[in-house]
């Protein structure tokens, strides 16, 4: 698991996140191909909420709006998925939310007996460096430090649930 934020040379940041899950990609592409499961990953602090009603089809062109709280602000977000490759690859752009822009590119990929998942955000911010360095960037590597533990405890227990129903079938 590693998580680095870097600033880009063209302006804006970076942030490269990876992490190997024991399970199957399909298995992996399957959870992320719910946009509600994003509720189950991010912390509960954010009050995160899906607002686009469920079931969300997910495909090139999909919308999904949500709602969260930052610092007590409530704030709205809605996403477009602009590429849409399952079980590899998949790609959402802010169209509205708290960033002046955000590109967030994920990507699986089956290795060692299980799925190395990265995310690669492009993204920039009002405010520029100050708030990025005292807010965002704190902020960003907790959200994501939450997200690895939660994806980690969630296929831990797929894991453990396949092997008790291999033993007991």
């Amino acid at each position: 698991m590693s998580i680095l934020i870097s600033r880009e040379p063209q302006g804006g940041y970076r942030l490269c996140c990876e992490q190997w899950l024991p399970a199957s990609i399909s298995d992996v592409f399957e959870f992320f191909s719910d946009a509600t499961a994003l509720e189950q990953i991010t912390p509960p602090w954010l009050k995160f909420k899906v607002v686009t009603p469920a079931p969300i089809a997910m495909s090139t062109g999909t919308l999904i709006d949500y709602e969260l709280r930052l610092y007590g602000i409530p704030l709205r977000w809605q996403s477009e998925i602009r590429d849409w490759d399952p079980p590899f690859r998949f790609r959402d752009v802010q169209l509205r939310g708290p960033y002046r822009n955000w590109d967030h590119v994920h990507t699986f990929r089956e290795t060692e007996g299980g799925t190395l998942v990265a995310d690669h955000v492009n993204y920039s911010v009002p405010g520029g460096e100050l708030v990025h360095r005292f807010f965002v960037k704190r902020n960003l590597t907790r959200i994501f430090s939450y997200r690895q533990e939660a994806l980690n405890k969630i296929f831990a227990g797929r894991r453990s649930r396949n092997r008790s129903q291999t033993a007991a079938g």
